[in-house]
């Protein structure tokens, strides 16, 4: 297992590269199938400096993608599974902290549908991450053969 600071860097990585895949890719599979209104890989501008929200959203893709990986070592479980445990916990973490803290209602005015399908975009998400981070953990051991 490669040591904490390299976990961190590679962690960022795999969390930044599951939104642009298994995040935006369920956002656009749950579009289409007409159950979302969102698109995926959305340009319009956020937060204080007026980022486009992809950018965003992997920014903070990959800080928790940064604590996924510090935390890798002592998480029980198969790497998928912890991966989605992720992804539900920065789902709960989004809809119930950070909206508010936004001034948005908390938990989508609590809504079950809309609670839920945050919850399938993030643990999707969360497993991406959970993929991903051992793959390129594996590969720079690998790189180093």
């Amino acid at each position: 297992m490669a040591r904490a600071p390299g976990r961190a860097v590679l962690g960022f990585i795999a969390g930044a590269l599951a939104v642009m895949t298994f995040h935006q890719g369920m956002i656009g599979a749950l579009h289409a199938a007409g159950l979302l209104g969102s698109t995926p890989f959305p340009m319009d501008p956020t937060g204080p400096l007026s980022v486009p929200r992809i950018i965003d959203l992997c920014f903070w893709g990959g800080v928790w993608g940064i604590l996924f990986g510090l935390l890798l070592p002592w998480l029980p479980g198969p790497d998928w599974l912890r991966g989605i445990g992720l992804g539900i916990v920065a789902g709960l973490v989004g809809l119930f902290i950070v909206a508010p803290l936004k001034g948005a209602p908390i938990a989508n005015s609590m809504v079950a549908d809309r609670i839920v399908l945050s919850l399938v975009i993030n643990g999707f998400w969360g497993l991406g991450v959970g993929l991903i981070l051992p793959g390129l953990l594996y590969g720079r051991r690998l790189a180093r053969a």
